[in-house]
């Protein structure tokens, strides 16, 4: 007895482009939107660069003073003269703090010096001044 053998059998196969093309848009769109995970601290301002500057990994209190000359602590806009009673209230007892002070290069030093002079009043403050690493 003779087995009749289809020929025309469709053989099944596995179309796998459209599996990339979902991949590869799921990957474009994870690493889109990570771009925008950036942390962003203070306030923008131009800060001057140096060849000593280090990234540090502490928690921290933020100071921003702008090109002309408004103060901002953690973003909300304060006077010199309060600095130190308001970042001793962040600081919780018995414990250290970094407060970072990011100035526009462009504001005047005595500003500066202000603000410096006001968190040295304040117990357990470190200072550092934010910088730009020279590209």
């Amino acid at each position: 007895m003779r087995i009749h053998e289809e020929e025309n059998e469709v053989q099944g196969e596995i179309n796998i482009v459209p599996m990339i093309d979902a991949i590869f848009s799921i990957l474009a769109f994870f690493i889109i939107s990570s771009l925008t995970l950036v942390r962003s601290q203070g306030l923008p301002v131009n800060l001057p660069s140096a060849q000593t500057s280090q990234v540090n990994e502490r928690e921290e209190i933020n100071i921003t003073v702008q090109d002309n000359g408004r103060v901002f602590l953690d973003g909300q806009a304060i006077t010199v003269e309060t600095i130190a009673t308001q970042v001793s209230s962040l600081i919780p007892e018995n414990q250290q703090a970094m407060v970072i002070i990011n100035a526009d290069e462009s504001v005047s030093h005595g500003i500066v010096v202000s603000v410096m002079d006001q968190l040295r009043q304040v117990e357990g403050a470190t200072l550092a001044i934010a910088t730009e690493s020279p590209q």
